[in-house]
């Protein structure tokens, strides 16, 4: 009996040498359970059965698929839009080129009209001035000789008459003052600025030396005085320079470095240089301060 009732707590032992198939399932069943639980199992078969069904029916994934599609878009609309827009705006390309050409055209045109144009050649041998200053100065020049001029015209025509007494070489004594004229008819306007005093009278009537001297300058065409005279004289014991202007062209009888008398012809009368009607201009100087010529005259014509 003893041997009996030991041999079933023994069995433990007899089954896992030699389990029974309720026993082994109750022993496996747990184990199962705590490693692995039984839902992941089939979870993870049926993704890769996906997988692999999409890569034998040929399918790309839907992200790739995506993205292939937008390249493709994005490739036609770089072609496409480029090209309708050029296909639209080809008609205001072409005006602009008309435009251009036809201006162009227009230039051309004004440029064959101006070339037909023959401007007057500028003559630089008449100009030696080169700076701005130097060429107004130039200009003023010629334009104080072209109003000379038309003054000595105008003065020629209204002065009709001529000298026509005799013109003698000589007046008086050495020595001596005497007038340089033989008579005169009046006095010019005396004006500010002017040194000198304008006898009025005859073209041609003769010009005579205050007193005795030398010629210090005989010229033809002076600064505003025309055809002049200067001489040098000792009157009195003083230094004394006598100018006659506006003389007639060619009418000189003296030459620079002369000696002459007093009463010695050295010229005649005109309206040479800046003058209005023929005249004598007389200067006078003592000691190389202007004087009024005929005050000196009145004080030592004896």
């Amino acid at each position: 009996m003893a041997e009996q009732f030991e041999s079933p707590q023994e069995t433990p032992e007899s089954d896992a040498t030699n389990p029974a198939p309720r026993s082994r399932a109750r022993f496996v069943m747990p184990r199962t359970a705590a490693k692995a639980p039984a839902t992941r199992a089939p979870h993870s078969v049926t993704r890769a059965q996906t997988r692999a069904a999409r890569r034998a029916a040929g399918k790309p994934h839907p992200m790739r698929s995506f993205l292939t599609v937008a390249a493709v878009a994005g490739l036609v609309a770089t072609v496409a839009v480029p090209a309708a827009l050029t296909a639209t705006g080809s008609a205001p390309a072409e005006a602009a080129v008309t435009t251009v050409q036809q201006v162009a055209a227009d230039n051309a045109q004004s440029l064959v009209v101006a070339s037909e144009a023959s401007p007057a050649a500028l003559e630089r041998g008449s100009y030696t001035a080169t700076t701005p200053e130097e060429i107004q100065a130039k200009k003023d020049e010629d334009a104080a000789k072209a109003a000379a001029a038309a003054r000595i015209a105008a003065a020629s025509a209204s002065s009709s008459s001529s000298y026509t007494g005799v013109i003698a070489d000589a007046i008086a004594p050495a020595g001596s003052v005497v007038r340089p004229l033989p008579f005169f008819n009046n006095f010019g306007t005396p004006y500010a600025g002017h040194k000198g005093t304008d006898y009025m009278v005859d073209r041609g009537t003769p010009i005579y030396a205050i007193a005795d001297g030398i010629v210090v300058a005989s010229d033809e065409n002076g600064p505003g005085w025309g055809v002049y005279v200067k001489i040098a004289h000792n009157i009195g014991g003083q230094s004394v320079t006598s100018l006659y202007a506006h003389m007639l062209y060619g009418s000189r009888r003296v030459t620079v470095g002369q000696t002459v008398s007093a009463g010695q012809l050295i010229g005649q009368v005109s309206d040479t240089g800046r003058a209005s009607g023929t005249h004598l201009h007389l200067e006078i100087y003592v000691n190389g301060s202007w004087v009024n010529a005929e005050s000196f005259l009145q004080a030592n014509v004896g």
